[in-house]
């Protein structure tokens, strides 16, 4: 623990607090009561070696737009094979950070590598290792699906021969003869994570990949991000759409205000907040007797009940001890469904507002 003189933000009101180095510590102001979080910066040490397992290092990266510092000593790394989530409110700085690593603007502080190569340094050899999809993909109106692929792969200098059968892997041969033009939003969608794929690449950051696409074109990426990893290709996704995040990501980060506030795994996560699970039992018959003896249980925090529907919300250990207690006492249990804390409630813990 370490002493911190922190301000409101909401009131301005200084207050001085015991923090923990590593957990984040809730806290009240006394003057507009205001409750908020304060999250210890990540311990990275500065301009560490890059590991042969790791395709993309992001070190004590900051970006100021003019007074605004858009992106604050951010840092992570992205191993090779790895889906990396990489989440947070708008304005929260993934944006300006996804930039920084395509290099079309230039970080103020810190390094980022692909594949070992000094992005800043060596531009050139670091943009041969990388496919990206923008959140608003654009083509050629007036050329086919197949034309616009073979202009993007002369710019590239790759052969065209793998244009079309990237085209059927993401679902558009029938429309690769199709002008552009006439295209659906999501099957423009699917066209650029299409040209994404051109030559292979080591790194794929895909920047709102689902979006505009219906039910089977997002389940086709998704299958598509899963196959890509299990080849050795590293992705990067950048996504609002929390659900499938938590679906296909081996690891994610949070930004918020510019500042990487969490990154683990989503379980890892989970458990860091102590998130509880709920169990939801219906039951035959539900007598007063069951609910007494489960509201017992040590690590059961709340027990509802709604006509014959229970709903028992405790830490994760005690799961299995709520069904064999209803069943010592008498339950008949017709239907159990056991609700995980999900990405979506991690999320919102770790971008509450902070002092």
């Amino acid at each position: 623990m370490v002493q911190k003189t922190l301000k409101c933000s909401t009131c301005g009101n200084t207050l001085t607090l015991e923090v923990s180095t590593q957990e984040p510590t809730y806290a009240t102001c006394p003057k507009c009561h205001t409750r908020a979080v304060y999250r210890p910066p990540p311990l990275v040490t500065k301009y560490t070696l890059q590991s042969s397992m790791e395709t993309l290092q992001v070190t004590n990266v900051t970006k100021f737009y003019k007074a605004f510092k858009a992106v604050d000593d951010v840092s992570f790394s992205v191993k090779k094979g790895e889906i990396f989530g990489f989440l947070g409110p708008n304005g929260a700085g993934k944006t300006t950070t996804i930039k920084c690593i395509l290099d079309l603007i230039h970080a103020d502080k810190g390094m980022i590598s692909v594949k070992g190569f000094d992005t800043r340094k060596e531009g050139k050899k670091a943009k041969q290792f990388i496919g990206y999809l923008p959140e608003k993909v654009a083509f050629y109106d007036n050329l086919t699906a197949l034309q616009n692929l073979h202009f993007y792969a002369e710019m590239k200098q790759l052969p065209k021969e793998q244009c079309a059968s990237l085209i059927s892997l993401v679902g558009l041969e029938d429309v690769g003869q199709k002008k552009v033009g006439e295209f659906s939003k999501g099957m423009q969608q699917r066209l650029g994570m299409a040209r994404a794929m051109l030559g292979s690449p080591s790194l794929l950051i895909l920047d709102e990949p689902t979006n505009g696409l219906d039910a089977r074109g997002v389940v086709l990426i998704r299958e598509q991000i899963k196959q890509f990893r299990d080849k050795g290709v590293t992705i990067f996704l950048s996504s609002h759409i929390l659900s499938e995040v938590q679906a296909v990501c081996d690891r994610v980060a949070i930004i918020n205000k510019g500042r990487i506030v969490a990154q683990d795994t989503v379980d890892a996560l989970r458990m860091r907040l102590q998130l509880k699970p709920k169990i939801v039992l219906e039951l035959q018959e539900v007598t007063k007797e069951m609910i007494d003896a489960v509201e017992k249980l040590d690590g059961v925090d709340a027990v509802n009940v709604i006509g014959k529907m229970v709903h028992v919300m405790c830490k994760p250990y005690v799961k299995a001890q709520v069904i064999v207690t209803l069943t010592q006492k008498g339950a008949k249990i017709d239907n159990l469904h056991i609700m995980e804390p999900s990405l979506e409630e991690v999320f919102m813990k770790f971008t509450e507002e902070t002092v």
